[in-house]
């Protein structure tokens, strides 16, 4: 790969990193320099995008509940904001075509609503690289989020099948059959993978290989096999760790893709002006979401959440102003065009998706104004009453805190998680443990009272950023006890510290220790042995 562009990449990811930035935002700038450099990205790094794409829709599969996908507000609120997109805006686009502004003159009604149909999808690159740096993957919004950009990349698949005139091969019509074949196929193998690097070959073939390649010799959507094999993998007991395995190699890839947007043309000035206007209209899309989304009985921080990671365009608009393109439907300055308002999205709701709970309570007033009077199923309240200890983020390391203190501590204890499925597990076992989402303010607002008789908060959260968010917020609506915290590196022990926690321990120090303890008591109990016999 050409130095320059790995120089380039890495020094603009790591200068709006500085700033508190997601480095997705620096690599769409590189791009861009690269454009005007001079540089072509070639075919080595459109394979590398297209990998980095086909490897991100493996892993939403791997945690995808497909159980989500059948609740209204994400069948329902999907479908509903596409067709609502496509008319308002394809109308739109038409009638500034009548009003002969350049690009739009040669649309007529249907070409208009191609594009309405572009600019109706939301980037999953996007939603997903910002859930999965807050740690929102599992909230309630990140959930809601997911599962609308699920349903339309769906939507894609079957306009791409149908408008390439390239209808899927006769064995297509055997794929439930092969998968129901291939299941228990793939589960063995995954078992006996191990931990180590022969897992992230399995995962790559299972993607590329039994998804992909699988996929596209029966004439179907190559992403859509690698998202359903990953969805078919989603009830191992290894998908999580599959899913961790891969993230590196995964990430990587992704420079690639947004490498490639910062490529894909040199804009005119003309380009410029109209991708400002589509970029000004987002907002249009924005309200929608948030107006559904309400609809369907969402509070409105969870509602303004996942409108703001579903506030972009998408690199699905691409490549339906490819298609358009090659099929001769449209001009290809509307490829440079749509590039241009993608980038220009994301480098804007970037900065809102990291102010977004400031925004929440900011507004918090006219925002919730517009809440139905009746809670969504999966946000009722929560009674924390005679709890004294909580335990946020019921994972490995929750699950065993919670353990030791029930044990010492009694009933006083409660476990909190914003997965359903795993505080479902819980309750099972007999353990306390309520659905929440600690990284809402809200949240504390509805838990925390003045006769709370508070003593601890531990935050053992899987994401670092989840548990910075809950120690701030707990700040924020004065907790009378003390907070405690899990950090991975030494550098996130301070930042803990800084945003309220009175102590944080590194995960792996501490695993040390007790494992060194352990060690010990073995050996005294060799010693006394040995003394005795």
């Amino acid at each position: 790969m050409d130095p320059l562009l790995i120089s380039i990449a890495f020094l603009l990811g790591f200068l709006v990193r500085q700033v508190g930035l997601p480095p997705l935002v620096g690599f769409l700038a590189a791009g861009f320099v690269l454009n005007g450099l001079g540089f072509e990205g070639g075919e080595m790094l459109e394979t590398m995008a297209d990998l980095g794409v086909t490897l991100l829709l493996f892993s939403i599969g791997l945690k995808l509940d497909l159980k989500s996908l059948a609740k209204p507000e994400v069948w329902a609120g999907a479908s509903i904001h596409m067709a609502t997109t496509i008319v308002v805006f394809g109308l739109g686009v038409f009638g500034l075509g009548m009003a002969g502004l350049p690009f739009f003159t040669d649309l007529n009604l249907p070409l208009a609503i191609l594009v309405a149909f572009a600019l109706s999808f939301s980037s999953t690159v996007f939603a997903v690289k910002i859930l999965e740096e807050k740690g929102e993957m599992g909230a309630m919004h990140g959930r809601v989020s997911i599962g609308i950009l699920i349903m339309q990349d769906i939507y894609a698949v079957l306009f791409l099948t149908f408008s390439l005139g390239k209808l899927p091969s006769a064995w297509a019509l055997l794929v439930p059959v092969a998968l129901f074949v291939l299941k228990p196929v793939l589960y063995r193998l995954m078992t006996r993978s191990g931990h180590g690097e022969l897992l992230l070959l399995f995962g790559l073939f299972a993607a590329l290989v039994a998804g992909a390649g699988g996929f596209e010799l029966v004439g179907l959507k190559a992403d859509l096999g690698a998202l359903i094999i990953g969805v078919l993998l989603a009830g191992h007991e290894k998908s999580s760790e599959l899913a961790k395995t891969l993230m590196g190699f995964k990430d990587l890839l992704l420079v690639g893709f947004f490498l490639t947007i910062g490529l894909a043309g040199v804009p005119t000035m003309a380009a410029i002006g109209v991708a400002a206007l589509l970029v000004a209209v987002t907002p249009l899309k924005v309200a929608l979401f948030y107006l559904l989304l309400t609809r369907f009985k969402l509070r409105a921080r969870s509602s303004l959440l996942s409108s703001l990671s579903l506030a972009n365009y998408s690199e699905f608009g691409l490549i339906v102003a490819a298609v358009g393109a090659s099929q001769g439907w449209l001009g290809s300055e509307w490829l440079v065009i749509i590039a241009l308002a993608l980038s220009a999205t994301f480098i804007i709701a970037s900065p809102l998706n990291t102010a977004a709970d400031a925004l929440y309570v900011r507004y918090r007033q006219k925002l919730c104004r517009f809440e139905t009077d009746t809670r969504h199923p999966d946000d009722q309240p929560i009674d924390p009453s005679g709890a004294t200890i909580g335990v946020l983020g019921m994972g490995r390391i929750g699950t065993m805190a919670y353990d030791f203190l029930r044990e010492k501590y009694g009933e006083t204890v409660i476990g909190v998680d914003f997965d359903n499925q795993t505080v479902s597990e819980h309750a099972d076992a007999g353990r306390r443990v309520v659905f929440g989402d600690p990284t809402d303010p809200d949240f504390w607002a509805r838990v925390i009272r003045p006769e709370t008789e508070a003593r601890m908060v531990l935050l053992t959260m899987s994401q670092h950023q989840a548990n910075l968010a809950a120690a701030r917020h707990l700040g924020e609506v004065g907790f009378p006890g003390r907070i405690t915290a899990i950090a991975e590196f030494d550098d996130q022990i301070e930042e803990l510290r800084e945003a309220g926690a009175h102590a944080a321990f590194n995960v792996y120090n501490e695993a040390g220790l007790g494992f060194a303890e352990h060690a010990c008591e073995v050996l005294e109990g060799h010693y006394k042995t040995r003394a005795t016999s």
